[in-house]
């Protein structure tokens, strides 16, 4: 018997493949992807057109993973978006697409997108 999808998880990726439908990142404006799990949060910045990931940044990354302990997820999520954003900049990229990957824009996801507003990039 084939394993069913949890139905969140269902509902999450046909969201997802709806939002797909309309979005993608291109050179001059590359698609900036989020995806979070139960403990970690996770964002890149993706030109799909050549296929290639131009910055990335999670709560895995050894520069947030220094830093001192915080309380919360959705502040972890906001250093996640500040450096994701650094990065983008270092690279000459001013604009991108949001891509929330079929997640809801509340709690963790908002707090990245807003974080990565306040670093200097536009979407």
């Amino acid at each position: 018997m084939a394993s069913r999808i949890n139905p969140r998880q269902e509902a999450r990726l046909k969201r997802k493949r709806r939002i797909r439908k309309k979005i993608s990142g291109n050179p001059e404006r590359p698609r900036l992807s989020v995806f979070r799990t139960s403990r970690h949060i996770y964002a890149q910045v993706i030109d799909d057109f050549n296929g290639v990931t131009l910055a990335a940044a999670s709560t895995l990354h050894p520069e947030i993973r220094q830093q001192e302990k915080v309380k919360g997820k959705i502040e972890d999520a906001k250093r996640v978006g500040k450096l994701v954003a650094d990065k983008t900049k270092a690279k000459g990229i001013a604009q991108v697409v949001f891509d929330r990957n079929g997640f809801l824009y509340h709690g963790r996801v908002r707090a990245l997108a807003e974080a990565v507003r306040e670093a200097g990039l536009e979407f």
